[in-house]
This record gives C-alpha cells, sequence and structure tokens, in this order.
C-alpha cells in the first residue's frame, strides 16, 4: 500500500509500511524481551513502541524494515518459554493523525470519551472507528497513532478524511483548550 496524506482539520498521513509484531504469551516471560507497557498504555522511544492488547498480548511497533531482526531477538529473548512472535505488519494498517482538532476529529467516530481526563497521552485504547474495529494511542495532545485491518484500510480512510473536512468542524475539545 503507498503512502497517502490528507490536510484538513488535521493531518492525516498513512506511511506506506510499519513494521508491527504480535507478541504473546506470560507477561513476566515476554518483560525479558521487551518494555512491558502497563495495562492500557503503551510505551514508546522514538520510532519504537510496545502497546498492552491484552493481559497476555502485545503489539510492537517498529520500522518494517526492522521487523524480521526483532522477532530473532526476542526469539532468542525468550527461548524455552512458550511464546509467540508473529509479523502482522501486512495484516494491519497505521494512521498518523496530527493536529489541535485530534480529539474533535476521534470523538465523531469512536464510540470512547475523548475528554483529556479520560484519554490521556499514552493511554491506548481497543475501540471502534465508525463500523470497523481499531485501535489507537495519543503520542501527545497533537498527534495519535490509529491502527485498522488493512482489509478495511479505505474505508477507515475515507471516514476520516470525511470526519477531517473543515467544514465538518465541531470544536468541542479545541474550544476548550
Amino acid at each position: 500500500m503507498s503512502e497517502r496524506s490528507y490536510e484538513g482539520l488535521v493531518t492525516l498521513r498513512q506511511p506506506s509500511q510499519k513494521g508491527m509484531i504480535t507478541l504473546r504469551g506470560d507477561f513476566g516471560e515476554l518483560s525479558k524481551a521487551v518494555p512491558l507497557p502497563a495495562p492500557g498504555t503503551c510505551v514508546a522511544d522514538g520510532e519504537k513502541a510496545v502497546a498492552w492488547m491484552s493481559p497476555d498480548e502485545l503489539l510492537v511497533l517498529l520500522p518494517h524494515a526492522e521487523v524480521r531482526t526483532e522477532i530473532a531477538r526476542v526469539t532468542a529473548a525468550l527461548k524455552g518459554t512458550h511464546h509467540l512472535a508473529a509479523d502482522v505488519s501486512d495484516a494491519r494498517v497505521l494512521f498518523d493523525i496530527k493536529g489541535d482538532a485530534l480529539r474533535d476529529v476521534l470523538a465523531k467516530l469512536c464510540p470512547i470519551d475523548m475528554r483529556p481526563s479520560s484519554t490521556t497521552i499514552g493511554r491506548f485504547r481497543r475501540t471502534r472507528l465508525a463500523q470497523v474495529p481499531c485501535a489507537f494511542w495519543l503520542r501527545a495532545e497533537d498527534h495519535a497513532e490509529l491502527i485498522v485491518f488493512t482489509s478495511v484500510a479505505d474505508y477507515a480512510w475515507n471516514v476520516l478524511t470525511n470526519a477531517a473536512q473543515p467544514a465538518a468542524s465541531v470544536s468541542y475539545f479545541t474550544r476548550q483548550s
């Protein structure tokens, strides 16, 4: 899938490909290979991040070119323990969303509380984007990364760009700043 971008209430960008690894196992063991985020959060170090997906699953985000090396490193670190490290880069798409109206745009599409007191920076949320499953986290107050399955990427792109149309401004959260 090629990179695309849109400028509206927010800047939307879909990088050509982001590396993603599903890592499953006992968190006590997984902590030997990757930093463990607290439940419902994501920890980042530059282009790499580790997100809490469920009590036995993490999602590792990293540059696509590093996926094979990272899986080999994790597999070596977890040798002898029951775990799964799978490349899911082709199964999922990441959208990069930036701008002051970020909360307004996501609130139109996701049935969750987007107030800063509820959806905080670093919080990782699994929810729906209109009619499809998604996950997202706030890297900063004006920067989110949103993940959907590849099979619904065009639909997600279309609903995001529609919600980000300048004429669709609701200015709920941006007005409160």
